[in-house]
């Protein structure tokens, strides 16, 4: 008997939002104007709880109440600093749709509903979807190994990952890692998922506070600049800078055969904030998924939704009338 999977629709009655489209909750590269203008479009904006402070994020979120009277979510990597402080934020603002990761949801989940809100889960693998369902999200991010910014160990791509994850829970799945335009995004529901997530194509939006340097040095990414790094400390996806940079260092380091210990020497503090949102291209990380060496425009959030909702409506309706899926096997 085919299982039946939660639709697009179910999905947008669940986050309260007109498109099954998330702009997802990166450190250093989200902000309230950002996520306000991904809500006005009709998609759900998120906030990144994991670069902010206490202070920060409230005065994030009372900006963009002011701004956005509809849904938004808010991003909080459960392994970072001040996660006691953002959920009592969270709960306090009533924010409706909360998207945890990098951790267990099982110690919030519960708080986070009680408080009203939807909670989502990141994961990596049907394993840990399963988790995440067991301990009781209401949809699942299925993000694959060719998104930026922290990232599973299994390196299971978007692909095999979305089906996986499909297969093994009841709830939404959202599917996250590459997702970039109207085509990826169909790709992704025929795989099994009720919506998108996507990271490394809101950083190259006008709203994004992203440095220009770094958006530049987006634009002028060719395919392979990016690899995934520290799997021995917190695996990150990162792009090269220019000879001697950062991205080099490690590069370096990992294949010297380099300890935990000393990559998390090399690393320090601060390098996502001095490389993502200061511009400093030669010693900050420099977060970016692999879909960057397509990503050369700087739309505006909302306008970027709209056309995505457009061009996927049409793409949709003109290959499928055209027998996309089985030209050739007739």
């Amino acid at each position: 008997m085919k299982k039946e999977r939660p639709t697009p629709d179910a999905l947008c009655r669940l986050l309260g939002t007109r498109h099954p489209l998330v702009q997802a909750g990166m450190v250093w590269c989200t902000g309230w104007e950002l996520a306000s203008e991904v809500g006005k479009a009709g998609g759900l904006g998120t906030l990144g709880a994991g670069s902010m402070y206490p202070e920060e994020l409230k005065a994030e979120i009372k900006q963009l109440k002011a701004a956005w009277g509809g849904p938004f979510a808010v991003n909080v990597p459960l392994l970072y600093p001040d996660v006691e402080a953002h959920m009592e934020t969270i709960a306090a603002e009533g924010v409706s749709v909360v998207f945890t990761s990098a951790g267990s949801p099982k110690k919030w989940t519960g708080f986070l509903k009680k408080a009203g809100a939807t909670v989502v889960h990141v994961v990596s693998s049907a394993a840990f979807a399963r988790k995440a369902e067991d301990a009781g999200v209401d949809a699942v991010v299925a993000e694959g190994f060719e998104a930026g910014g922290h990232n599973g160990r299994e390196e299971t791509t978007t692909m095999c990952l979305v089906p996986e994850v499909a297969e093994a829970v009841s709830v939404p799945v959202i599917a996250a890692g590459g997702i970039h335009d109207a085509r990826s995004m169909l790709a992704a529901l025929a795989l099994g998922a009720a919506g998108v997530q996507m990271g490394s194509r809101f950083v190259m939006t006008r709203e994004n506070p992203a440095h220009a340097a770094f958006k530049q040095r987006i634009a002028d990414a060719a395919a392979g600049e990016t690899r995934l790094m520290l799997k021995d400390v917190t695996p990150v996806r990162l792009l090269r800078g220019p000879e001697g940079s950062f991205f080099d260092q490690v590069s370096e380091a990992e294949e010297g055969g380099a300890d935990a210990e000393a990559l998390r020497l090399l690393l320090g503090r601060g390098r996502a904030k001095r490389g993502m949102r200061e511009g400093d291209l030669l010693e900050g990380e420099l977060e970016i998924g692999q879909v960057s060496a397509l990503l050369n425009d700087l739309p505006g959030a909302g306008q970027l939704v709209e056309q995505i909702v457009k061009d996927f409506k049409e793409f949709n309706t003109r290959e499928m009338a055209e027998g996309f899926y089985w030209k050739g096997l007739e």
